[in-house]
């Protein structure tokens, strides 16, 4: 009989936002700065590595330097664990007027920013990366065209969504992340993925008075095994 290799490894890397118009205090900047620790008094699962956890500015140019700096500072690291040739990112971002928790299904070559960013960028239907589709006629046609013009998630969510309903978890598969900053980011990290054979997955949650960080916290811990259980 021939010897089981070791059982693969997954490592999770983890992104959330700053401050943003209208957001004083983001929750993602608290569950991502908070999730490493919370994880190891939690017990991370056998076959998986938490990873970096980065919290980025909510300004288009000003995340997309250190997310790639980021991503690609991760394969390196990761191309040294034995094993750990399967690879998730998920970023966490906040919809204030949410009531439940979303996982985004894609993102779309559009930035349209109701409000500046953090910088100060207000970008109006701008393509995200114009290789990708570039003109205002392609970025209209999004919808109709949507090999072309959108990145879309590579993992089944349905399974997801199951699992963590059971659990009690208000979740929902959502088919628009806005055209804001989390829609920028996510574009470019489904983009990278696609590119280097990983995984991309972008959350949308609810501030922490419409769910509590508690609640929150193990939402994201869970969410985490799942994921890394179905890869």
């Amino acid at each position: 009989m021939g010897s089981e290799g070791p059982a693969p490894v997954v490592a999770v890397h983890v992104t959330g936002f700053k401050k943003f118009h209208g957001v004083a205090e983001n929750p993602t900047e608290t569950i991502v700065n908070n999730l490493q620790s919370y994880m190891n008094k939690r017990g991370l699962p056998k076959g998986l590595i938490l990873g970096t956890c980065t919290v980025l500015e909510t300004a288009g140019q000003g995340a997309i330097v250190p997310l790639y700096q980021t991503l690609q500072s991760s394969l390196s690291k990761d191309a040294n664990v034995p094993n750990s040739n399967r690879v998730i990112w998920v970023h966490f971002g906040v919809n204030s007027g949410a009531t439940r928790f979303a996982i985004e299904q894609q993102a779309v070559n559009e930035a349209t920013f109701r409000c500046a960013d953090e910088m100060g960028w207000k970008p109006q239907r701008v393509p995200i990366v114009p290789a990708d589709g570039g003109s205002r006629d392609f970025v209209r046609l999004a919808y109709s065209k949507r090999g072309m013009y959108h990145r879309e998630i590579r993992i089944a969510l349905l399974g997801v969504n199951k699992s963590l309903a059971k659990m009690g978890y208000e979740v929902t598969a959502s088919d628009d992340a806005g055209r804001f900053v989390c829609n920028y980011v996510y574009y470019h990290s489904l983009r990278f993925a696609e590119q280097n054979g990983i995984k991309s997955v972008f959350v949308h949650v609810p501030l922490f008075l419409t769910i509590d960080e508690e609640t929150q916290m193990q939402f994201a811990a869970t969410l985490l095994e799942i994921l890394a259980s179905i890869y």
